[in-house]
């Protein structure tokens, strides 16, 4: 039977307020987990099981999925498309309300998480796992295609922000696939692309992540401003104070943050938290 059929047998309806677009094809879903690098020894936590087809997917290639789900009425449907998978755990509940630390507790060591994210739950749950996880290894997302180009961004293109600073300090991102708007059920307005981010928890350290994330935050806080603009008004420096901290970490004084790579940013961000200003 397929997903379309036992939807329609459990009388389920698509709610908008979750941003259901489910996934059928069966080479599709096999194709996503093989780009997020899902082996045989992998414990993976699926954020959004949805009706069940990237989890059975996920569950053909890894040791143990574990599955978030919010919408309580999708339980017939995943009883029914995840039967008689004895590695697959699935809790209806709000992922986002959980403590990371719990999730990591339910893992019991090192995981990769997928999901397939509607937008405007997207940087939430990144940020939830790239800030808080200890032991995620990789994140890998099914999300608008303009999104995906904004986490995968260069410094200086329009479409490089604060999100994708953040993801840099974690790791690294690449935009692995896409997908178009056709491939969903039912069809959403826009094509969408799958990201993968290879964690890496020894490329800085918790305190530098938590000064650059707030160095990242003032910078962003008005892209027209300069940089020592958006410092000062962020952290009530002069502007003697902020552009002396900008020039020390060798940048011009007329930037703006959205040129600046990660690296530019964890050096300044030092600077500043030296001289007591963060």
């Amino acid at each position: 039977m397929s997903l379309k059929e036992i939807l329609q047998k459990n009388h389920f309806t698509f709610q908008k307020r979750f941003g259901q677009n489910f996934l059928t094809d069966a080479n599709l879903l096999a194709s996503i987990v093989e780009k997020a690098g899902i082996g045989g020894e992998d414990v993976v936590l699926e954020v959004g099981c949805g009706g069940g087809t990237l989890t059975a997917a996920i569950s053909d290639r890894a040791k143990r999925v574990i599955g978030f789900e919010i919408d309580r009425n999708l339980e017939p449907v995943l009883n029914e498309t995840l039967k008689g998978r004895d590695n697959v755990e699935i809790y209806f509940r709000d992922v986002m309300k959980i403590p990371t630390g719990e999730l990591e507790t339910l893992a019991g060591g090192a995981y990769a998480v997928v999901a397939n994210l509607p937008y405007y739950i997207t940087t939430p749950v990144l940020m939830k796992f790239l800030e808080e996880g200890e032991r995620v290894s990789s994140v890998t997302v099914t999300v608008q295609e303009e999104v995906a180009d904004r986490l995968c961004a260069r410094p200086g293109t329009p479409e490089y922000g604060a999100v994708t600073v953040a993801v840099n300090a974690a790791g690294s991102a690449e935009k692995v696939m896409r997908i178009g708007r056709n491939c969903f059920y039912p069809v959403p307005n826009v094509d969408s692309a799958v990201v993968k981010i290879s964690v890496d928890r020894e490329k800085y350290t918790p305190a530098v992540r938590q000064a650059v994330r707030s160095v990242v935050r003032a910078a962003f806080q008005s892209r027209r401003k300069t940089l020592v603009n958006n410092l000062m008004q962020a952290f009530r420096l002069s502007r003697a104070q902020a552009e002396e901290g900008v020039r020390d970490a060798g940048l011009d004084v007329l930037c703006r943050g959205e040129t600046l790579g990660v690296e530019e940013y964890v050096r300044l961000a030092g600077i500043l938290s030296e001289r007591g200003y963060l």
